[in-house]
């Protein structure tokens, strides 16, 4: 029997201390972790999402101490420069290219696809980290409901796209940044975007990360062997901007426990780096950890379910589907 995976256990069900601080540094002490050496990514190249704040900003330092080419993805032209102009103070290389993309269009998405695959000959690792919370509904210039839309259909595109890219390069990574809020929700399978039932703007944040998770496990299912593991973890409370502004209240009343978004980055960069999960797919990580899906009665999705979201997901990326179900 593993006392350490039982007290992990114990930690993992009491939730706060699970996603607080405290479960981060009992988990580092229970397993003593080590870290990979400085020049772990010397060579390859990693798609970021979202980089210029909370844990993207913090996982793409991360990545680039080790030594990563860093492929910078936003809508703000402004604060990427800034971003690339920080990492190159800090390393001395310029190996920090930016792609401008609005994660809420499917045009702009398609545009940053192909400027990738123009200038990039490798991606080991993609980091879908880019998100939002609406306060209202809103949809975007495709129709689509804004949340899903950032959160779900654009990212999906968006590897769909570069998933001959990541094909063609060995030992690929795909990681997708989650929350522990996704938990709460089950998707309404019959009304994605919030059509027929009032708005609320954090079950739809939910909600739609519960879409992604699904996703990455089809993914998993459907681009078996030899192509790229595709994995989610959420960064249990990290002390983010988002999380300050979206909700206050829990900011204010948490902040003495919130993780640093380093640490709540650090399961991001173990996916990307370390050599015992680069043959594991599929799986939800917390506190380099694989955790279950489900963990309230009414929420769980069915296999079937999860053919359901992915045919939905095509439907509203409107191109032909990258992974058709195996036969």
């Amino acid at each position: 029997m593993d006392l350490r995976a039982l007290a992990d256990d114990a930690i993992e069900v009491s939730i706060v201390g699970s996603f607080s601080r405290v479960g981060i540094e009992l988990r580092r002490r229970l397993f003593g972790w080590t870290y990979p050496p400085s020049d772990a990514l010397a060579g390859k190249t990693v798609l970021v999402t979202g980089p210029t704040s909370g844990l993207g900003r913090a996982a793409t330092s991360g990545l680039a101490a080790l030594g990563a080419r860093v492929i910078l993805v936003g809508r703000s032209e402004e604060r990427l420069t800034a971003l690339r102009d920080e990492l190159l103070a800090a390393h001395g290389v310029d190996r920090f290219p930016i792609v401008l993309a609005d994660m809420g269009s499917l045009t702009s998405v398609r545009a940053a696809v192909a400027r990738i695959l123009e200038t990039e000959p490798r991606l080991d690792v993609l980091i879908d980290n880019a998100g939002a919370i609406s306060p209202e509904r809103t949809e975007g210039p495709d129709g689509i409901e804004a949340t899903l839309a950032i959160l779900v259909v654009a990212p999906f595109v968006l590897l769909s796209g570069l998933l001959p890219l990541l094909q063609s390069t060995p030992g690929s990574r795909v990681i997708s940044v989650t929350s522990g809020g996704m938990y709460s929700q089950r998707p309404n399978l019959d009304d994605l975007q919030w059509t027929s039932e009032p708005f609320d703007g954090m079950r739809a944040y939910a909600r739609a990360k519960r879409v992604q998770v699904a996703l990455v496990r089809e993914w998993a299912r459907r681009v078996p062997g030899a192509g790229p593991t595709f994995n989610a973890m959420h960064p249990g409370w990290a002390d983010t901007p988002g999380l300050a502004e979206s909700l206050p209240g829990f900011y204010r009343l948490m902040r003495p426990v919130l993780r640093t978004a380093a640490e709540g980055a650090d399961t991001i960069v173990w996916l990307a780096t370390d050599p015992s999960v680069a043959k594991v797919s599929g799986k939800l990580f917390l506190d380099r950890r694989p955790r279950p899906f489900d963990r309230i009665p009414g929420t769980r999705l069915s296999a079937a379910d999860r053919c359901r979201l992915w045919d939905s997901v095509v439907a509203l990326a409107g191109a032909p589907d990258p992974a058709p179900t195996p036969t």
